[in-house]
Parts: C-alpha cells; sequence; structure tokens
C-alpha cells in the first residue's frame, strides 16, 4: 500500500541521521531542562513506542475485532526513568531496525485495513488510519525537537552578532 504517512515514516530515521550529522556523545546527552528531553532520550523514546505502543496496537487491529487501548502514558515512562541512561546510537539503531520492520508491514497492507476500528479507553473510537497519521504526526513532532537541540548546540553558538536576531527553544 502506498500512503503519505508511510512514506514519512519511511524517511524519518534518514531526516535524524543527516540533522544529527556532527552531533557528539556529550551532545546528545544535553538536556535543555530539567523537565526536557535529550537527544538521547528523545532516540530511546522513539526506539520504546515503536513496538510498545504502535507496533503493538497495529497488530492488535489487524488482528482482533475492535481491540480497546489504554492510554500510552510518556510521563509515566519518563518518570520511571525507562529514557535515561541510554547510549544515543545505540538507542537509533535500535529503532532503525524495528521501523524498517513496522514500514515492510504497512506497505504490505490492503488499503481497506486502514478502516479497521479500535478503541482507546479515554479518547474513544479510532481507525488504523487514524494510528497510521498519528506515527507520522509523532515523528515529526521528534524531528522538531531534535532539530531545535542540533541547532540551539551546534549553530547558534557560532552565529556571532547574528544571535540577535534568535532566540532557540529546545
Amino acid at each position: 500500500m502506498e500512503h503519505p504517512a508511510i512514506d514519512q515514516l519511511s524517511a524519518t530515521p534518514e531526516i535524524l541521521r543527516l540533522i544529527m550529522a556532527g552531533v557528539s556523545e556529550d551532545q546528545a546527552k544535553w538536556k535543555p531542562g530539567p523537565d526536557r528531553w535529550s537527544i538521547a532520550e528523545v532516540l530511546e523514546h522513539l526506539s520504546h513506542i515503536e513496538a510498545h505502543m504502535f507496533r503493538s496496537r497495529l497488530d492488535r487491529i489487524l488482528e482482533e475485532d475492535r481491540p480497546e487501548f489504554l492510554p500510552y502514558d510518556t510521563d509515566d515512562y519518563s518518570a520511571a526513568g525507562t529514557y535515561l541512561h541510554r547510549d544515543a546510537e545505540e538507542s537509533f539503531a535500535h529503532w532503525e531496525e524495528q521501523r524498517e520492520d513496522n514500514v515492510r508491514a504497512l506497505e504490505d497492507l490492503e488499503p481497506e485495513a486502514l478502516e479497521r476500528r479500535a478503541r482507546h479507553s479515554k479518547l474513544g473510537e479510532f481507525t488504523l488510519g487514524n494510528l497510521l497519521n498519528e506515527w507520522a504526526f509523532h515523528d515529526l513532532g521528534h524531528v522538531r525537537q531534535i532539530a531545535e537541540i542540533v541547532r540551539t548546540l551546534i549553530y547558534y553558538p557560532e552565529i556571532g552578532v547574528f544571535q540577535a536576531d534568535y532566540q532557540p527553544r529546545p
């Protein structure tokens, strides 16, 4: 099946690799604030949510009739330390492997599969098509987040007088 969200999901790892070219291990661990994630934490989150939410939901929607899902609470996982103290490259590589498998699974779907329904315990009914679009939307949010950290750490310090025109918010 062809779908713009699948194209985005396929492209995200390469986009992030390009954005992160030149990011050191120390820079990947830098936190913009106590309540903000480092690049390494974002990458571990992407790796975790790829299997524990997106693929899990995909499989159940395809196998079950209108399955119900509990919320994936990112704050709970973050507070529990799930994303802490991970090697950025290991998290990235694990996520890339999962993503490759997931894109293949999505490409193998028939278009009618997008109409399969499920229920979110807090948000209500949704389709596999909704989930697919959320997946791409989620990716782009983290692309933006990582790009802002990279521009703040790598480029902002080197723009000299032009700093007066910018206020990075990583």
